[in-house]
């Protein structure tokens, strides 16, 4: 039984992967919808903190100024690492969320890739290359929820 986080830059895979885990029977929560992210791009801390206590065993994913608080209530924190041309490429053609498409938009991730992503990076205790298969990410978080040692 484990919390784990999946984090990383937009179009790094985090919502599809998600996907998967739902599908194959976790609990998962996506921070970009339901809510989940308040203005100034935070999450809501008390509904976090009340997720994460009524929860031994889940995946959220997302990525946000203030999750670095909540590291130590996930047992992992995992980044999910593509390069920016994947992301790029990624971000123009999903269909499931319009942030990326706009040239604005693909300047910020760039500027996120060299500001944000090392801060991601010294916070994870794993990292997963988003260019993998969906099912071996999602096999690969499966094993960090899993109880026991790894």
């Amino acid at each position: 039984m484990a919390r784990v986080l999946v984090t990383g830059m937009s179009g790094a895979g985090k919502s599809t992967l998600l996907e998967a885990l739902s599908a194959r029977g976790h609990l998962t929560v996506d921070t970009d919808y339901d809510g989940w992210e308040l203005p100034g791009a935070v999450w809501d801390e008390p509904r976090m903190s009340t997720l994460l206590a009524a929860h031994p065993t889940l995946v959220v994913s997302g990525t946000a100024q203030n999750q670095g608080r909540f590291y130590d209530r996930f047992e992992h924190v995992v980044y999910l690492h593509a390069p920016l041309e994947v992301l790029l490429a990624r971000v123009t053609s999903r269909q499931n969320n319009p942030y990326g498409r706009a040239p604005s938009q693909q300047a910020d991730i760039a500027q996120y890739v060299q500001e944000v992503e090392p801060l991601i990076r010294r916070g994870a205790t794993s990292e997963l290359d988003g260019r993998l298969s969906v099912a071996e990410l999602a096999d690969a978080v499966e094993t960090l929820l899993q109880p026991g040692p790894r």
